[in-house]
């Protein structure tokens, strides 16, 4: 396959600059790497600073190397899935840090690339791996799993109104043969909504091909774990900036943040006010979403959401 260069361009990235108050001697980490375009930005405003970067792709991994290489050499990357956060940066003596960036959204390399079978605009083999090592693709999920699991999880993670018919059209065909490639699967979901949900702005495949996505890559578990071990490295001062791309990845971080900001203590019991100081404040009490100007120059900005929170 012939592979174009990678051309990311970073959401949010004056809100994350400004969000995560960037030390030129401190630690960050960007736990989704991708194209480096925000961390070519923050490794930048580094002079005796490290940046340390999670990345599973091992092309997004070469392509990035070079990249932060013409920046300077204050970088390591981590060939490894941000779920193992804590692990990883404990391996290398690494127990506080000062930043930690996730930016959610699959990458523009993935999406543009035909061969992944990300995209319901792209014909391709059902994969839809973010690490391609792992052997779980979406051709097993789509031919493999009962058809009350299919219905859960279009309907849970892609929050599909139209899960249950989709996943019994899905059944029907793959019972006469094995559906193999996205063109394919976009065929069906088609064929299982009603006329006017195919005439609606957002493509009718959208939401199954995000649910499926998201099951291949257990992406919300993996996210959880991952921010909660995130708030136990940040130091004091340090901040956490999270860009989502839907609800149900927002959910969860305004909820962890939430947990960890608000005093749940019942108001009369004896305890001093000092007892109860908080660890953690949200930073932006408002969702930060992008600019008219951002939205107008890259449109795949459209829906990223940046919540920020600070620890104490």
């Amino acid at each position: 396959m012939i592979r174009t260069e990678i051309i990311h361009v970073p959401v949010l990235r004056n809100e994350v600059v400004t969000g995560l108050t960037i030390k030129e001697d401190g630690i960050y980490v960007d736990c989704t790497m991708g194209g480096a375009g925000h961390a070519s930005i923050i490794l930048k405003k580094l002079v005796n600073g490290k940046l340390y970067c999670f990345e599973q792709d091992q092309y997004a991994i070469s392509e990035g190397r070079e990249r932060l290489a013409k920046i300077s050499n204050n970088f390591t990357i981590i060939p490894d899935n941000f779920v193992n956060i804590k692990e990883q940066l404990n391996s290398l003596g690494v127990y506080k840090v000062d930043g930690i960036l996730y930016d959610l959204g699959v990458s523009s390399f993935q999406l543009d690339d035909k061969d992944r079978g990300f995209s319901f605009h792209e014909e391709a083999r059902l994969d839809m791996r973010m690490n391609q090592d792992q052997a779980l693709t979406a051709y097993d999920i789509v031919n493999e799993y009962p058809v009350e699991e299919l219905r859960r999880i279009i309907s849970e993670y892609g929050e599909e109104k139209y899960a249950n018919s989709i996943a019994k059209k899905i059944d029907y065909f793959r019972k006469v043969k094995p559906i193999e490639t996205t063109t394919e699967l976009v065929r069906i979901i088609t064929q299982a909504v009603p006329a006017h949900y195919r005439r609606k702005a957002s493509h009718p495949a959208r939401k199954t091909f995000q649910a499926i996505r998201i099951a291949v890559n257990d992406e919300l578990n993996v996210f959880e774990k991952s921010l909660r071990d995130a708030l136990d490295l940040l130091d004091t001062n340090g901040r956490c900036c999270v860009i989502t791309f839907h609800s149900l990845e927002d959910r969860i971080c305004k909820e962890v943040f939430k947990e960890v900001t608000e005093d749940n203590m019942p108001k009369d019991l004896p305890i001093q006010d000092y007892k109860l100081k908080k660890e953690f404040a949200l930073v932006n009490k408002k969702v930060i979403t992008p600019s008219p100007e951002e939205l107008e120059q890259n449109s795949r900005s459209r829906s990223a959401k940046l919540r920020i929170i600070q620890k104490l």
